[in-house]
Order: C-alpha cells, then sequence, then structure tokens
C-alpha cells in the first residue's frame, strides 16, 4: 500500500517525467513530500505562471507532455494564463493543482477555488480526483489525452485528503476511453479529393501551421513540397517547419507577415492549410478570400475546420499521417511560372533599417544573433514588437522558433526559454523580450541561476509599450496613453542583482560584438539592447 500522494509520483514515474515545474503550497504539500528523493527534478518557478510557460517550452522541444505544478486558490488562478497560452497553442502540459479536503469542497474555505470548472474554457479536459483509488487511472488517461489527436493541457485537481489516503498501487498498461477515439489517419476519398484539386491547379500554395510542429512532420512537409513542386507560406506558429532558404518557401503571411506572402496567398487558385486555424491576425478578409480561392483543410481537430475561413475540401487528421498519403497520391502540374512571380514578388521585399544615434536597429539585431547562433538552436521571441521583428527576421536552419502566437502571452519568453534548455541542454537557448515583457518575468533569472540553467536573454529596451504605442499611432490619432515605461530599472541592474553577467549596446556596429559575447559566456547572460521610442515593426 502507498499513498495518493506516492502514486501521484509513480504514476509521473511510468510515463517517464524527469522533470517538472511548481511552486508548492499547502493543498499540494503530500504531494511534494512524496516528490523528494523520487528521481525527478522539480524547478522552483518564482511565480505559478511561469511553472507553466517553462512546462510549455519543455513540451514543444520534447514533443512530450510536460507537467507543471501549483496549489489550491491563488496558486490554480495564477497558473490559469500559462494553461491558456498552451491550449491555444496546442502545447501538451499535465497540469497538477492542489485542492481542499473532499469534505470541504463547495463551502468556500480558505484558499478554495472550483479549479476544474474555472479552467474548462481553456483544457482539453479537467480531473477532479475524489477517489484514491482512481489515481493510476487519471494520470495514465491525462497523458493520453494530452498527447494525442490535437494536443493541450489537461488538469489533475487533487484533494489534500486523497493525497494521503492509501491504495494499492497499480499502473495501468493502456487506455480505453469511450467517446475519445481521435482520428490519425485522413479518409482515403478525401485525400484523394485533394491530389486531385492540387494536381488541377494553376496556383496553388500550401500554409503551414504551428500542427505540423505538434505532429513532428516538418521533415515530411518539406518533403512532400519538395516531390510535387508546390510552394509554401507559413503562419507564425508554422515558423521552421521550411528552412527559410527553401526555394519553395515564401515565408510568413498575416498582419505582421511579408507582402509576398500575403500576394501569393491573395493571388493563389488552391489554398491548403495544414495544421492552422487561420485565424484574424493570418487572413484578414476570409470572406473575400473564400470567394476567390479553393481551400483545403487540414487538421487533426474538426472543430478547426472552417472555423474562421470556409474550406471547400475538409480533411480531418494528423499532419504526418495526412501528407504521406497525400505522398502516395504523386500529386503534380506545372507551376514554373507561377513560382517565378513568387521568387519575384520576393525579391521585391523591402527591408527597412534605420541608423540613429544612441539606438541599435532592432531589425539588425535579429540579423547579429541569427548570424552567431548554431543551426540547431532554439530562439524563443516574447510577445510585442520584440516577436514581430524576431519573426520576420528569424531566419530557420534547423533549429526552433517558439513563441505564444494565439493568445500573444506577454512574459512567455523567459519561463519557456528555461523548460527548453532543460529539456536540450546540448542546444543553445536563447530568449528575447522586450523591456515590457521583461518585468513581467524577470524574477525566472533566479530560477536560471538557482538550478544552472544556461539560458541567454536580450531585452530590446524602449521604455515603451512599443506595440500597444505604434497601434495609438496608427489607429487613434497619435494619442498616446499607458505606453511609457520610463523609471524601469535597468535590465543589466536587475541581472546584476541574480549575479549575471549584462552588458548594453546602443548602436548597431556593437551587435556583433555583443551577441558573440553573450553567446560564449559560461551560464546564464543578458543583453540589454536600446531601440529608438518611436521604431515601428514597418
Amino acid at each position: 500500500m502507498i499513498t495518493g500522494a506516492q502514486a501521484m509520483v509513480e504514476s509521473l514515474k511510468q510515463e517517464g517525467v524527469s522533470t517538472v515545474f511548481g511552486y508548492p503550497g499547502a493543498a499540494i504539500c503530500p504531494f511534494y513530500d512524496a516528490l523528494r528523493g523520487s528521481g525527478i527534478q522539480h524547478i522552483l518557478v518564482r511565480s505559478e505562471q511561469n511553472a507553466g510557460h517553462a512546462a510549455s517550452g519543455y513540451a514543444r522541444i520534447t514533443g512530450r507532455p510536460a507537467v507543471c505544478i501549483a496549489t489550491s486558490g491563488p496558486g490554480a488562478t495564477n497558473l490559469f494564463t500559462a494553461v491558456a497560452t498552451a491550449c491555444m497553442d496546442s502545447i501538451p502540459l499535465v497540469v497538477i493543482t492542489g485542492q481542499v479536503e473532499t469534505r470541504l469542497l463547495g463551502r468556500d474555505v480558505f484558499q478554495e477555488v472550483d479549479t476544474t470548472g474555472a479552467a474548462e474554457p481553456f483544457t482539453k479536459y479537467g480531473y477532479l480526483v475524489k477517489e484514491v483509488r482512481e489515481i493510476p487511472r487519471v494520470f495514465k488517461e491525462a497523458f493520453h489525452i494530452a498527447s494525442t489527436g490535437r494536443k493541450g493541457p489537461v488538469l489533475i485537481d487533487m484533494p489534500v485528503d486523497v493525497q494521503q489516503q492509501s491504495l494499492p498501487f497499480a499502473y495501468p498498461a493502456s487506455v480505453d476511453i469511450r467517446g475519445y477515439k481521435p482520428r490519425f489517419k485522413g479518409h482515403p476519398v478525401q485525400v484523394k479529393r485533394v491530389a486531385q484539386a492540387i494536381c488541377a491547379a494553376k496556383k496553388p500554395l500550401l500554409c503551414v501551421g504551428g500542427g505540423v510542429h505538434a505532429a513532428d512532420a516538418a521533415e515530411r512537409v518539406c518533403r512532400f513540397c519538395e516531390q510535387c513542386g508546390m510552394p509554401a507560406v507559413s503562419t507564425l506558429m508554422g515558423i521552421g517547419v521550411f528552412p527559410s532558404a527553401h526555394p519553395l518557401y515564401f515565408g510568413m503571411l498575416g498582419q505582421s507577415g511579408f507582402r509576398s506572402a500575403n500576394r501569393a496567398v491573395e493571388e493563389s487558385d488552391l489554398l491548403v492549410i495544414i495544421g492552422a486555424r487561420v485565424g484574424d491576425r493570418a487572413v484578414n478578409s476570409p470572406s473575400a478570400l473564400e470567394q476567390a480561392t479553393e481551400v483545403v483543410h487540414i487538421d487533426i481537430d474538426s472543430a478547426e475546420i472552417g472555423k474562421n475561413l470556409g474550406a471547400t475540401i475538409p480533411l480531418v487528421g494528423d499532419a504526418g499521417a495526412v501528407i504521406e498519403q497525400l505522398c502516395e497520391q504523386k500529386p503534380s502540374g506545372v507551376w514554373e511560372q507561377w513560382l517565378s512571380h513568387l521568387r519575384e514578388l520576393r525579391e521585391q521585399e523591402p527591408r527597412p533599417y534605420t541608423e540613429k544615434p544612441g539606438a541599435a536597429d532592432p531589425r539588425r539585431l535579429v540579423e547579429a544573433l541569427l548570424e552567431k547562433m548554431e543551426p540547431d538552436a532554439v530562439y524563443v521571441a516574447d510577445v510585442g514588437q520584440n516577436q514581430l521583428w524576431s519573426a520576420r527576421y528569424y531566419r530557420a536552419r534547423g533549429g526552433r522558433f517558439l513563441t505564444s502566437g494565439g493568445m500573444g502571452t506577454m512574459g512567455y519568453a523567459l519561463p519557456a526559454a528555461v523548460g527548453a534548455k532543460l529539456a536540450a541542454p546540448n542546444r543553445q537557448v536563447v530568449a528575447v523580450c522586450g523591456d515590457g515583457s521583461f518585468q513581467m518575468s524577470m524574477m525566472e533569472l533566479g530560477t536560471a541561476v538557482q538550478h544552472g540553467v544556461d539560458v541567454k536573454l536580450v531585452v530590446v529596451r524602449n521604455n515603451r509599450l512599443g506595440l500597444v504605442r505604434e497601434i495609438q499611432q496608427n489607429r487613434y490619432g497619435g494619442r498616446e496613453i499607458a505606453v511609457d515605461l520610463s523609471g524601469s530599472p535597468s535590465a543589466c541592474g536587475i541581472a546584476a542583482a541574480y549575479g549575471i553577467p549584462a552588458w548594453q549596446v546602443s548602436d548597431n556596429g556593437s551587435l556583433g560584438q555583443a551577441v558573440e559575447r553573450l553567446l560564449r559566456t559560461d551560464g546564464p547572460a543578458l543583453i540589454e539592447c536600446l531601440v529608438d521610442p518611436k521604431e515601428a515593426t514597418e
């Protein structure tokens, strides 16, 4: 016989979990007591939200569900933003929260929250465990649900008394959940229809999203395009599916994407979307596109097909499996004139650079990073202007580009980079954030130092909430309010307080040297890059 808390730890070990991210509290203390000496590494974050972001970074690099932990009440609610962020980007997490005793549920006692109810809109599934004997089954199902179909976060809410009760432990060998049978392969008839549509098209275009990364299908998608000669673009979350220099890749589409990519979408007569929800930031006028273009939408989640853009041919299935099926059909066409036109559009893409005294160009900063970083490095972009500069000027060469796409959560980059580095200790990991987002998660420098996580951080400082300021300039007559961050502490000073080497750079000529110094420094290090407060993303 073992306790429920010990059963939780044993269940994690059965699932091959070696690292978890969390912040303890009274209602989850039995679990933490059982975790001690288990061999599972616990990473103590400085805020529960960042446990979820760190787990997200870990999961995105390993491709397996990652675990984050919080206590009841405010511990759980602090975690919710990270859980919603993971849900929007289809990141597999198992989220463990403590809960008050079962006899006190629903009485509004100290630190009680209806965690499963509150989190229901942004979790794939949620369990409130009231019987200790259910722990092994619940954990087995949670990992299965998180990692199959459209991946996402699964919540396990554990009352403290259930953690203290005893059970004979036996971990299930398999899972059979009635009503949960995600489709993996695409329907053969629909696959054939898609292949025929590709062959008939004069201007076909493939649009890849984050679902391709989630399915670990990037190489297969590239091979498909090479096999049939079909051009491609990506959403923000699909960056990195194709190497940036690939002759068939024409950049990121959307409001902040490349004009050439958006023109390609507008002019195509067949748009094949795979693993993307094509929200408003990707396609600004879906009704016009529906009328002008035949749309194929391939997604593991049938609910996403047609949600934002009507599909002429819907196809439900895993991105990797469907692409393999399409390869077997060997679709092809005569598209050289179309490809030549797209190459001309790409060559006409403007490259604005600025030279301003006392300020570096953020575009040159991103390019300097990519020049010095190793090809398989992980680049983690936060949200705001830094995200858009990063996305537009990132050059994929075999590494990964991580960011918060669907939710656009500021403060994501640093904790996600910590998780990514722990998942891949032999790869360079660089986080890029603005001075606004840095102040939302700068406490995680302490996590990096405590656990010896060799993550590099670049803070793009303009003393503004830059993207909001830009929106106010463009849409509200230049009337600025609540975007001035003057008085913020020096990022270098904050880093120094944690014993982290840091330095400022404020001109284009010093960027290369500063980045090289950052990357060769042992342990965590930071650059504070000063940019013009009026610098825009276009």
